[in-house]
């Protein structure tokens, strides 16, 4: 079965491969990217959105068993970046991006950046029980609450603040706050509830049943054609999400998430299962391209329909992780993946990004827990 190929795959050798190539043994950060070779990027800036998410990875890892060594791992490179970005400049919250020396290279408070430093966060304490973690954690929580929430409560792009705003910080954010309601993090139930709100109301449109990407100020679609951009991919990411919200919470079930994913299955490729890069509200392909992790959020819906009893979500699931692996993994390297494909599917040429490893684990061990019963993997 697939799942057991891509669980061994991640384990044996993906993994490892990460923990050691995949770090600056000088510095303890994890590397941005990767040459073809797969040796790394030096010229490539370190941005702390792929810290964290590197970080996620192994203390996710080290809790399911998967990679014993990862809470050490994690812990290592938590420490460094703790060091290098956060509030260099006694502002508050981690700054963007740093050098491989730890200079600051953009001291931008991104909200993406600091869901995904939660996520990371939330999982790391369950791994370690660090107090210092959980400070941290804390500290995080307080910055974005005073300096980086609109009156509605949702997040602002960052400080400083920028246009158009966008779903997808705020689709990270809400994924974090479940990692922290399976962590039981006091207020993280609140704080999920707070962001499926917004979600209902705001970012998803009812009229057309589709998930718009980016806005004006006060939500509305932005102007111009960037105001129609739709992204498959986050229609199939947003029904994990909301499942899992149902699962953590006991909600009812929501028929919204089936209409995202019958959305995002309208734009699955039938000769080679691969779901486009975006499309337009009421017109075409934008992007004819299948990026890596598209195909994974398509796997992880399907994955939670499963969990449903929906009959055929199995084999939708599996047929999406054996396009995942067809066309992208193990390539160019044995424990790599390609970014993206063309509009046939043929390869398209570049680095080897280590931001795609969040996607491609999560799915993994998603697929091991539902389809192979290996425990719980949750984010």
């Amino acid at each position: 079965m697939i799942e057991r190929k891509l669980a061994e795959w991640m384990t044996r050798t993906v993994l490892p491969f990460w923990a050691a190539d995949g770090r600056d043994p000088a510095t303890g950060l994890f590397q941005e990217r990767l040459l073809p070779n797969g040796m790394p990027d030096t010229d490539a800036l370190l941005r702390v959105r792929v810290q964290a998410r590197q970080i996620y990875v192994f203390a996710h890892a080290a809790v399911i068993g998967w990679y014993p060594d990862g809470t050490a791992l994690a812990l290592g490179a938590y420490d460094r970046l703790v060091a290098a970005a956060y509030s260099p400049d006694s502002k508050g919250g981690f700054v963007h991006s740093v050098t491989r020396q730890g200079r600051v290279v953009s001291p931008l408070r991104d909200a993406y950046d600091h869901a995904f430093l939660l996520l990371a966060f939330a999982w790391l304490l369950r791994a370690s029980g660090e107090a210092r973690v959980r400070r941290m954690l804390e500290a995080v929580l307080d910055f974005v609450d005073a300096e980086m929430t609109a009156a509605d409560g949702s997040l602002l792009e960052g400080i400083p603040p920028s246009l158009p705003r966008r779903q997808n910080p705020q689709m990270h954010w809400y994924e974090a706050m479940l990692a922290l309601m399976e962590a039981g993090f006091p207020g993280a139930a609140e704080r999920a509830a707070r962001h499926r709100a917004l979600f209902e109301t705001r970012f998803y449109d009812a009229a057309t049943g589709s998930l718009g990407e980016y806005f004006t100020d006060d939500w509305a679609p932005a102007p111009g054609i960037e105001g129609r951009i739709l992204e498959p991919g986050h229609h199939a990411e947003w029904v994990w999400l909301l499942r899992r919200h149902e699962a953590l919470a006991g909600l009812p079930r929501s028929p919204v998430a089936e209409v995202l994913l019958d959305a995002a299955m309208r734009w699955v490729e039938p000769d080679n299962g691969l779901l486009v890069d975006e499309v337009l509200r009421g017109g075409g392909v934008h992007r004819g391209t299948r990026r890596t992790w598209l195909q994974t959020e398509l796997a992880k819906a399907w994955l939670s329909e499963e969990e449903l009893g929906i009959p055929g979500a199995a084999e939708q699931a599996r047929r999406a992780l054996a396009a995942l692996d067809r066309h992208f993994l193990r390539q160019p390297i044995p424990a790599g993946w390609l970014d993206r494909v063309d509009e046939q599917g043929r390869p398209l040429p570049g680095l080897i990004p280590a931001s795609a490893l969040y996607h491609i684990f999560l799915a993994v061990a998603e697929a091991g827990r539902v389809l192979g019963g290996e425990g719980r993997t949750q984010a």
